[in-house]
């Protein structure tokens, strides 16, 4: 049986460490580099920002899975299922539901236009205003979301690996805004590719090695079950639940809705494939990407769980956040494999760089489409200047953003929060405009302004009170099975959880809306925005025209209902 080395940092990188992660730096930075070569000539905006729209479905398809499973995906999943179970296994359901609803409903409208940025289509459908409200929103949030990418991770390994804190921040930064500057969205693409294959292979080397240790696969599936590990059947309907079968699957579709359907940084991809058919492709085959990675994840922590389910490190003291749960494990069982370590982290700094490498082409696009294009007449040649310039600006504000995020402390996960919840209430705008023909301009920014108003309140209020351990309901972890001494001199027996911080108590009502999952945010955000949009624009549009559309909202709801249900089902 495995237990906790004596000691904060389990083990330290060796030569061979540093040369696996480097080598993984090195192949992503030539990438942008021959992309850079092979389309010296390219002469438009168009062709460094879509790829010339003539990328195939393959490619992409990985480059949409590697996309936004980041460096919080490959240490935070493991960990939260090592503490709360693995009822996240039901996110394969709203995978499947997220590219169904994108292939029919958002995938058509925003290829047949042809545009480069999602929030054109805000324009052509309300006003311009609508247009730069979306725009500067998704700005905003995105560098401070890459910021906390690239921070969060590269704290929670230098305190474990005793990896350079800046060092890595800054290298992978830098590398990070050099092929997208001179690549453009065929280097994030093909480097997000190579990117997935390090994350897969960094996740199979720690569940190989685990299965190895623990004597096999039912063992570790043996030592979990009789740990409460696999509360998969849950289907408690309380909305108040964390995580349940409901909760995961309808809250986590909207979330992955207001990803893949809406989010810049996926609809570039999808859109930039060489027709249709390609466009529709890829969304499937990313479909069996997602599937891996979330079954890698979930059984990386069941491997998690099974190793330390008599000696929890986290109780002990060996690491201050779960975060740290991964690495710790990789020193723990891996450290006598040079370079084992290094494929781990390698890994998860790939899932960093595929995430801030997609958010900076995303956030060029949007800012030379949406800012610059509509207000200048610029030369194709000098936009596609000027988008190279963007991403290497984004880029350097994106290190920054990693920076202040050291400085933030407590707000890192409030602001991660609020992140996720703003994708509702512009899920909610966009979904507004395309099943809903009677909605109008006023209708579509009163609901925007509406939707993030009850959106914010809800998850800032989550943050100053959160839910209590009856519906968060984390698992026991024991320590009775340590048998080491830590440096202070105390000899580990206790059970004890680690205790929550205190607050003060709302009123009963207050305390009950704040528990509320927070997977429900983001569809509080887009009901909110979908039902305030059409009661204003009831009011302020021609009554014939909106009694219409009414019976056509109607229809088309009950089909998209009918649909979902369908495939919940299956």
């Amino acid at each position: 049986q495995v237990t906790p080395k004596d000691s904060q940092v389990s083990g330290s990188f060796v030569a061979a460490d540093y040369v696996v992660f480097a080598l993984m730096l090195v192949v992503s930075a030539a990438v942008g580099v021959y992309y850079a070569w092979t389309d010296r000539k390219q002469r438009s905006s168009g062709d460094f920002l879509m790829g010339g729209r003539r990328l195939t479905a393959l490619p992409v398809s990985l480059s949409l899975t590697a996309s936004f499973m980041s460096a919080i995906t490959v240490l935070s999943h493991p960990a939260e299922v090592y503490r709360y179970g693995a009822s996240v296994a039901f996110y394969c359901l709203s995978y499947l539901v997220t590219m169904l609803v994108t292939s029919e409903v958002f995938l058509p409208v925003f290829y047949k236009l042809s545009i480069t940025s999602t929030y054109e289509y805000l324009e052509l459908r309300f006003n311009r205003a609508t247009r730069l409200l979306g725009t500067l929103l998704f700005v905003v949030q995105t560098i401070l979301y890459t910021g906390i990418v690239i921070y969060t991770p590269a704290l929670a390994l230098n305190q474990v690996t005793g990896l350079d804190l800046w060092g890595a921040v800054v290298s992978t930064g830098v590398v990070c805004t050099f092929y997208c500057t001179v690549g453009g969205l065929k280097a994030v693409v093909w480097t997000d590719v190579f990117q997935l294959g390090v994350m897969l292979a960094g996740f199979l080397a720690v569940i190989i090695r685990s299965v190895m240790l623990q004597g096999g696969v039912i063992s570790i599936i043996s030592d979990s079950q009789r740990g409460g590990r696999l509360n998969l059947w849950d289907f408690d309907t309380n909305p108040l639940r964390r995580h349940t079968f409901w909760t995961v699957t309808v809250g986590g579709t909207f979330i992955w809705i207001s990803v893949y359907g809406i989010n810049q940084a996926q609809v570039q991809r999808y859109i930039s494939c060489k027709s249709i058919t390609h466009a529709r492709l890829s969304l499937y085959i990313n479909l069996l990407g997602l599937w891996s990675i979330l079954f890698c994840s979930v059984f990386a922590g069941l491997c998690l769980y099974s190793v330390y389910k008599h000696c929890d490190p986290w109780n002990t003291g060996l690491v201050s956040a779960p975060d740290q749960l991964m690495p710790y494990l990789v020193m723990d069982i891996l450290g006598d494999y040079p370079g084992l370590p290094g494929l781990f982290v390698a890994a998860a700094y790939s899932g960093s760089l595929s995430t801030v490498s997609s958010s900076i082409n995303a956030l060029a696009a949007v800012t030379v489409e949406d800012l610059i294009k509509p207000y200048r007449n610029i030369s194709e040649k000098h936009l596609s200047w000027i988008s190279k310039g963007l991403s290497f600006l984004y880029g350097v504000l994106c290190i920054g953003m990693a920076g202040l995020a050291s400085l933030m402390g407590g707000i890192l996960q409030a602001t991660i929060s609020i992140f996720g919840i703003i994708g509702g209430p512009l899920l909610g705008l966009f979904t507004l405009g395309i099943i809903c023909p009677c909605a109008n301009s006023k209708g579509a920014l009163s609901g925007l302004v509406s939707g993030l108003v009850v959106s914010l309140w809800v998850g800032i209020g989550a943050q100053i009170y959160p839910p209590p351990p009856d519906m968060s309901r984390p698992l026991s972890l024991t320590t009775d099975g340590c048998n080491f001494t830590t440096t202070a001199g105390f000899n580990w027996t206790s059970t004890a959880l680690p205790t929550q911080p205190s607050s003060t108590a709302p009123t009963p009502l207050l305390a009950d809306w704040y528990s509320l999952s927070y997977l429900y945010f983001s569809p509080i955000g887009t009901i909110v925005v979908i039902s305030v949009g059409l009661i204003v624009s009831m009011f302020t549009g021609k009554s014939h025209f909106v009694q219409y559309s009414l019976l056509v909202v109607i229809y088309r709801v009950q089909r998209f209902s009918a649909l979902f249900v369908v495939f919940i089902f299956i």
